[in-house]
């Protein structure tokens, strides 16, 4: 559940990049057009004043998406330790201040997996060996119904995909089914964040870092995401305590043992009124 803003959220700029960018470019006939391609811009990570890691992203959100970094790499425990966040696209960083100042976080990035996901992601420290303690709410339900109402939703979006492409998607979703009989209310889907990047791993990062921002719970909201279902996607949902996972891609097998280890509810080749239900079949009714 949502909870009330606190007095110590942190400064923020709000320097959002332009998604696309036009190109010319000839096609097959030799016929010269104006198309719009996908951003991609670095940004360097700096939290007071030592540099941490680069990013490469479409610059939609870049404060969430530093904030999200951070919080899925349990390099910062809290939002209340973030006193701001500065992002200058005139040298493509951005500058997280901490509350008590001087962060050293080398000893927590001395070890690092390279992950699957796209610009290769990495996961910081032994977030691998803390699979075990994450618990996700059982009492959590979804039902058929608002699993399709959240793929049409999400269908119906304007996104910079059916623009421009080569980019991933991630929603984070409250899906509400009322019940009932034969004359029961059709079930619905509100898109709380969407968020697009040139990574998967910097989608579901900012969307995280707009969680903690706004201090919205998980528990009883769906992950959507148009990349697939890995290792690394599956323990960034699980963080977020997010019961649910729906992709329209496929899976890993480490994302499939990972998603039973932790009991997430895992959808995949999800589109229209197809899917396939993986894992976590008794959150969900058919």
């Amino acid at each position: 559940m949502e909870q009330a803003l606190p007095d110590t959220r942190p400064d923020l700029t709000a320097a959002r990049r332009d998604a696309t960018v036009d190109v010319e470019a000839l096609d097959e006939n030799g016929h010269r057009s104006t198309v719009a391609i996908a951003g991609e811009h670095p940004l360097t990570l700096y939290v007071d004043r030592r540099e941490l890691v680069t990013l490469m992203t479409l610059g939609q959100a870049p404060e969430a998406l530093a904030l999200g970094f951070l919080r899925n790499q349990r390099l910062v425990d809290g939002i209340d330790q973030i006193a701001a966040v500065h992002v200058d696209w005139e040298v493509d960083a951005v500058a997280v201040t901490t509350r008590q100042g001087g962060a050293d976080f080398s000893a927590r990035t001395a070890r690092r997996t390279v992950t699957t996901g796209c610009g290769q992601g990495s996961v910081f420290g032994s977030l691998m060996e803390e699979v075990d303690a994450i618990r996700l709410p059982r009492q959590a339900r979804l039902s058929q119904r608002s699993l399709y109402a959240l793929l049409d939703a999400v269908r119906r979006r304007e996104t910079v995909y059916k623009q421009a492409g080569a980019v991933h998607g991630c929603a984070l979703v409250r899906c509400i089914d009322p019940g009932g009989g034969e004359d029961r209310a059709p079930a619905s889907a509100d898109v709380l964040y969407y968020v697009e990047d040139v990574g998967r791993h910097n989608a579901v990062d900012t969307i995280a870092g707009h969680m903690w921002l706004d201090r919205v719970d998980g528990d009883d909201k769906v992950f959507y995401t148009t990349g697939r279902l890995t290792s690394e996607m599956v323990i960034k949902c699980a963080q977020m305590g997010v019961p649910f996972l729906v992709s329209r891609s496929g899976l890993t097998e480490m994302g499939y043992r990972i998603a039973r280890q932790v009991g997430l509810t895992m959808i995949g080749r999800a589109a229209n009124t197809r899917y396939l239900l993986f894992t976590g079949a008794e959150r969900f009714d058919r």
